[in-house]
């Protein structure tokens, strides 16, 4: 008898490869497809609340799908954007949505070009859902084909905001902190890595599942692994504390303006300096390195100097977050 596997809103992260692999047949799992000198993505947004400490579902969409083109190598120029609303949904914030959106795609430089809408029965869709596409044009193809042992795994700076944030609002937890998401568009940040001659190996920006995810994802099936260092990971004392108030590790937690840079370890130093001279990447750290003997695992050294696997999520607790 055949087992019946059915997704919900917390399917963790190995199913996530599962489904892209066995079911929609994907060869990669890059960012954004590299498509010979443009690169295109697309991504859908569902987040509660639609607007939350330092965004909303508006600038989410548009940076979430700016910084997946800075991840292949490519400079972001056109966004579309699809609107799936739900019947009742006021307009005032529809307009605030949009507004945002405006915003971010000017700060990030590029422009809206076109888009859609849909209305659905009240009760279809928890007020409004994002599809955004965008084109850039590839200013050097960054794909992972040339990550080898002894690269540099670089953070851009602290992790676990947005995850933690969001979820702290959401739940009511009544936790009372300043923390706010760090979402954000990373053009300037990352735009003057991508140009320069440093060798980058690959990016990747930790959303859903966070560094833990991602790390996981870059290494998954592969021939070599990373080995992190627990106390260089820049995580805020607010982070920590919730944490550990809700037993959920902040490598877990998702970010939504970070970026993870395997690099060169010839190029690492350098890196760190142009990532620090932008106040986006003041706290840009080395975490670890790349190393052939784990073989698609991923490794983290604890401040008591142990080790143990950092597992892919198998299940999210904090869903609907990006």
């Amino acid at each position: 008898m055949n087992e019946k596997i059915t997704l919900d809103h917390g399917s963790g992260g190995k199913l996530t490869l599962e489904l892209i692999e066995e079911v929609f047949k994907a060869e990669h799992s890059l960012d954004a497809a590299i498509l010979g000198d443009i690169a295109f993505t697309t991504d859908s947004h569902s987040i509660k609340p639609l607007f939350f400490k330092g965004g909303d579902i508006g600038k989410l969409a548009v940076s979430g799908t700016v910084n997946d083109l800075l991840c292949v190598g490519a400079k972001p120029l056109y966004i579309s954007s699809a609107f799936i609303i739900e019947s009742g949904f006021e307009i005032e914030q529809l307009k605030k949505i949009a507004d945002s959106m405006i915003k971010e795609a000017k700060d990030a430089n590029v422009k809206i070009v076109c888009g859609d809408t849909k209305v659905v029965e009240n009760g279809k869709c928890d007020g409004v859902y994002i599809n955004t596409s965008g084109i850039g044009k590839i200013i050097r193809a960054i794909d992972g084909s040339d990550i080898k042992d002894g690269d540099k795994v670089i953070v851009s700076g602290y992790i676990g905001d947005h995850g933690f944030a969001i979820l702290n609002e959401r739940e009511n937890l009544g936790i009372d902190t300043k923390l706010k998401s760090d979402v954000s568009n990373l053009v300037d940040l990352i735009l003057p890595i991508i140009e320069s001659d440093l060798r980058i190996k690959m990016m990747r920006d930790p959303t859903r599942g966070g560094l833990a995810m991602c790390l996981n994802e870059l290494c998954y099936g592969k021939d070599f692994g990373f080995e992190i260092e627990e106390s260089l990971i820049p995580v805020r004392e607010e982070v920590k504390v919730i944490s550990e108030i809700l037993g959920i590790e902040p490598y877990y937690s998702a970010n939504e303006g970070k970026m993870v840079i395997i690099v060169d370890k010839n190029d690492a130093e350098k890196t760190i300096e142009i990532l620090r001279s932008n106040p986006k990447g003041r706290n840009a750290t080395i975490i670890g390195e790349v190393k052939n003997e784990l073989k698609g695992k991923v490794v983290l050294k604890t401040a008591f100097g142990s080790k143990r696997i950092l597992r892919m999520p198998i299940s999210d607790k904090m869903p609907r977050i990006c």
